[in-house]
């Protein structure tokens, strides 16, 4: 490597770090012979670490790599040489406290890494937990799609500090988490794929880390690769990190490769190498080492101030009821002490009450707590009104904390009752009274999320980041029992000075050679500009700037195009100049024009016309979409459930040899994504359907005569 060049104090090259003498063969002369003894009270959230002598570092190794755990090697038990002991349910001088976020682009593993520290700080010792992979997604769907939705808060200890560790969304529809989150951390660790470098959302959450003055710590991931580029990947960020408009300070951050799945990490590049050929035995300590070292203890003042906590989550608790996650800004509280609720900006006294829980998590444990002070990330019920952003302090505060405002949502959907002819046959939540409140209840916890009235009695519109975090909320009332009727997604566009701006996304596309044409050729008719087009490892990665109405409706084209193969990430970038109207990029419908069931002789006739929705034996009536036609035009009126009529001339078997292509069922996403601007997606809990919005045939008529909206009717 060439050496380190500075320009205004700027690193612009990195040097690979020379590798060091002492390396796992020296650790075997000297013995080799310190083992590990983890032991955790899970009363009082008591963590023991004692090295002691009898057996090889490799003997102690726990054959779980696939799960991420290892124990702590013998080189680095040797180092400390000492017992460390802290009790989490007590508090710790604030100079013993890490506040750090976890941040990265999607499947770039900063979940897995959460859980290879609390496996091996044993944070998770003596709980079933300790053998699952992928702990702090506790979410149903959180499990199902293998995404993190929710932050969560968790705490472990290390060489006598306790570390609040905060896991953070990776994908950018659910970046309002992310931005929440930040005002409660000292520093973040900024988690980048070693093979596929910086991506769109790594971009995101790096530029509101940087905006408040974080100096984050980098940690290549997935470097036992074989395809990693780890040098690459470096230069790659450092540019991003000068782009950004970094301070020198935060230019000047520190390197760590590590693999969370194999449970090890490290400074050097070349004991990476290492570890990568299993020619050496790592841990976690390496990273766990330099959050203690470099993130900055929190600051405030405990003694003689008053109490004062934002809060920036809400949990449901069986036994407690609701309960508020904040950090604690100013002062100290204790269980009993007497609290108040102030509404946001305000300061308006929304509830008074007392404390009567007061506790952390450590794993999957609640560690309950006596007191807490300033710095520390805690849990605390006995103010059930407080919301997202309120104050929660003593009584003497009369000025509530101020909070960062988080970026506006850029598209919506309406959300209705199902007023289809199959409506209320497999849900319990059905009227518009049930769907309001809980809408609202899900703003209360999701601030990234607007709800407002849409001008008709029965129906809400609902603004979010994306078509991931809509399809989510949906998934999650349907398993609710709720059915609903859902339009098409709406960009939100603005006026300033007389100009119409739109949203804009910032999209990162990994495909193979090949299909890099087509990708490039769709996305310019969808306003889409090329920023940037360079090779990475076998594929070929495109940058575009593109609206966010370009995108929708997109991905499943993008599947068809690459073959599944290709992959897509975007992010939120700006507003900009309306870029003008879309070519049409979808055909027409086929709709059902009679109730019953669909038949295999009526599908039949049917699918040479185009593609089939609907199977055989399901459930139709008018007005339901049951296919789309093959070629532009208008929409095509068809009977689905036309039976044939039997003679003694025809043949009843006859309808064995039909044989009709088979018919995927929708995901919410796809429905979002592909219906027209006079369409709705029909949710229950166990289908979803697509119809017109307008189900009476001559209606739809009539209504196709009005004046098609354009960008001034999708103006806020």
């Amino acid at each position: 490597m060439r050496p380190l060049i500075r320009i205004a104090g700027r690193r612009l090259v990195r040097p690979l770090q020379p590798a060091k003498a002492t390396s796992s063969s020296a650790a075997a002369a000297a013995g080799s012979v310190c083992s590990m003894r983890i032991s955790t009270s899970r009363a009082q959230g008591v963590h023991t670490v004692a090295c002691r002598t009898g057996r090889t570092a490799s003997q102690m190794l726990i054959a779980k790599r696939g799960a991420g755990m290892r124990a702590y090697s013998a080189a680095a038990e040797q180092k400390s040489g000492e017992t460390e002991e802290v009790d989490l349910g007590a508090m710790v001088p604030m100079d013993r406290i890490r506040n750090i976020g976890i941040i990265a682009h999607v499947d770039h593993g900063k979940t897995t890494l959460v859980d290879c520290l609390l496996k091996q700080s044993g944070a998770l010792s003596g709980s079933s937990a300790m053998q699952e992979t992928r702990v702090m997604d506790s979410n149903a769907l959180e499990k199902e799609r293998g995404i993190t939705i929710l932050s969560k808060v968790t705490s472990l200890a290390y060489k006598g500090h306790r570390i609040n560790i905060v896991d953070t969304p990776g994908h950018a529809d659910f970046g309002g988490e992310v931005e929440r989150i930040l005002s409660m951390v000292d520093s973040v660790v900024l988690v980048v794929d070693a093979t596929e470098g910086p991506m769109a959302q790594t971009k995101f959450v790096l530029t509101k880390a940087l905006a408040r003055g974080l100096s984050p710590l980098v940690v290549l991931n997935k470097a036992d690769r074989p395809t990693s580029r780890a040098d690459e990947v470096d230069s790659e960020l450092l540019e991003l990190f000068m782009a950004l408009g970094a301070s020198d300070a935060q230019t000047d951050y520190k390197v760590m490769y590590a693999s969370a799945k194999e449970g090890w990490c490290t400074h050097d590049a070349a004991e990476a190498g290492r570890l990568s050929a299993g020619g050496a035995d790592g841990s976690m300590a390496p990273l766990l080492d330099a959050i203690v070292q470099q993130a900055p203890a929190p600051t405030g003042q405990r003694e003689d101030a008053p109490f004062a906590m934002l809060v920036t989550q809400l949990e449901a608790n069986s036994y407690l009821g609701k309960c508020v996650l904040g950090r604690v800004s100013s002062g100290k509280v204790r269980v009993g002490d007497r609290i108040r609720v102030l509404e946001p900006e305000t300061g308006t006294v929304r509830e008074e009450g007392r404390v009567t829980r007061l506790f952390l998590r450590s794993g999957v444990r609640q560690v309950e707590m006596a007191e807490a002070g300033a710095g520390d990330l805690v849990t605390l019920s006995g103010v059930p009104t407080a919301g997202i952003n309120a104050t929660v302090a003593s009584p003497e505060v009369e000025e509530p904390l101020g909070f960062v405002p988080i970026d506006p949502p850029t598209i919506s959907v309406t959300f209705s009752v199902n007023d289809s002819p199959l409506a209320g046959r497999e849900g319990s939540q059905l009227t518009s009274g049930m769907i309001r409140a809980r809408l609202l209840r899900e703003a209360e916890t999701n601030v990234a999320l607007q709800i407002r009235d849409s001008g008709k009695s029965e129906a809400l519109e609902v603004r979010g980041r994306g078509e991931l975090q809509l399809s989510v909320l949906i998934e999650t009332m349907r398993r609710e029992g709720f059915e609903l009727s859902v339009t098409p997604p709406r960009v939100l566009m603005r006026r300033d000075a007389g100009n119409i701006l739109e949203p804009f996304e910032e999209i990162t596309i990994d495909v193979d050679h090949g299909a890099s044409g087509v990708v490039i050729e769709k996305l310019t008719k969808r306003k889409g500009e090329l920023k940037s087009f360079s090779d990475v490892a076998d594929k070929a990665r495109m940058v575009f700037h593109i609206p966010t109405r370009g995108l929708l409706g997109y991905m499943s084209e993008f599947k068809n195009d690459t073959h599944g193969s290709g992959v897509i990430n975007h992010a939120f970038l700006r507003y900009d100049a309306y870029a003008g109207p879309l070519e049409k990029t979808r055909k027409a419908s086929m709709v059902s024009m009679a109730a019953g069931t669909a038949t295999a002789y009526a599908l039949n006739m049917i699918e040479p016309r185009g593609r089939l929705f609907v199977r055989n034996g399901e459930a139709v009536y008018p007005g339901m979409v049951v296919g789309e036609l093959s070629k532009d035009g208008g929409d095509l009126e068809v009977n689905p459930a036309k039976a044939k009529q039997l003679t003694n001339i025809r043949a009843a078997g006859k309808d064995d040899t039909i044989r009709l292509v088979p018919v995927a069922p929708w995901s919410l996403e796809e429905a979002i994504a592909y219906i027209n601007p006079d369409e709705a997606i029909e949710v229950t809990p166990s289908t979803i359907r697509l119809r017109k919005q307008i189900l009476d045939a001559n209606k739809r008529k009539q209504n196709s005569r009005k004046r098609a909206p354009d960008a001034e009717d999708m103006l806020e």
